[in-house]
């Protein structure tokens, strides 16, 4: 028998005020699956990604995460999700007054006790994976907002997740890092094989990482299905998306 999906939207609903942000959206990821939601901004690809973390609450419907409706989770139990489930923000939300390698070392030392030569270790282990010793020592006021997200995610993993959800990891930084990015999460996807949720406006990347794509456009899962299959549909939504997606390129 094939294992549940690790994330399940289920006829999930979510407004702000007068504003319906998402109307009867259904998809599943499956575990070990990168699914890419794709969309043009204000279509609720980050609201997504929030209640799937239970930041939000879904005005109806239910978000399933590891076989839980986080609907129902108390603060206390969403604490204990958020240690197999962490995100990536667009701010990269490190500590300013750490540096690089302490970034990367606080999640270590927020969980099981581990001695300072094992915590060292690990961190090598993801400044070489990620491809950050040259800036192991630096503090994040003197990094570009590409390299912060590279850090970012080194600090996710370091937390040991089951699922790591990225929020529009190549938004705002210039083509080159963007594609330092996309090849760096295409290598965790490789190595860590990890349940991912990347949120994106862009094709190419979602091209180099997802196993299923979601379109959202007005409020709605508009396709739900592999690179095959988007490329092979006429759906006229789908195809001005990729069409003005394309033309958007430099």
């Amino acid at each position: 028998m094939p294992e549940p999906p690790f994330f399940e939207f289920r006829h999930v609903y979510k407004s702000f005020g007068a504003r319906e942000v998402l109307r009867d959206v259904s998809f599943e990821v499956g575990r070990g699956e990168a699914v890419c939601i794709l969309g043009r901004s204000g279509v609720g690809k980050s609201v997504t990604l929030k209640l799937a973390m239970g930041f939000l609450r879904a005005d109806a419907g239910q978000v399933i995460t590891d076989g839980i409706d986080v609907g129902t989770l108390r603060e206390s139990a969403l604490t204990e999700m958020h240690k197999k489930v962490t995100m990536v923000f667009q701010s990269g939300a490190l500590f300013d007054s750490l540096t690089v390698a302490e970034n990367i070392a606080f999640p270590l030392q927020e969980r099981a006790p581990a001695s300072d030569d094992e915590i060292d270790a690990e961190v090598e282990h993801w400044l070489d994976l990620l491809e950050l010793k040259p800036v192991r020592d630096l503090y994040p006021a003197s990094l570009s907002t590409g390299m912060k997200r590279a850090v970012a995610i080194a600090r996710a993993l370091a937390a040991h997740p089951q699922a790591i959800l990225y929020d529009e990891p190549t938004t705002m930084v210039d083509p080159m890092m963007s594609h330092m990015i996309v090849e760096l999460i295409a290598k965790v996807k490789r190595q860590v094989r990890l349940t991912s949720v990347v949120v994106t406006h862009d094709t190419q990347l979602a091209r180099k990482l997802a196993d299923r794509l979601v379109l959202l456009h007005e409020g709605g899962v508009r396709f739900f299905g592999t690179l095959a299959e988007m490329d092979a549909s006429t759906d006229p939504a789908l195809r001005e998306f990729l069409q003005h997606d394309s033309l958007a390129l430099p």
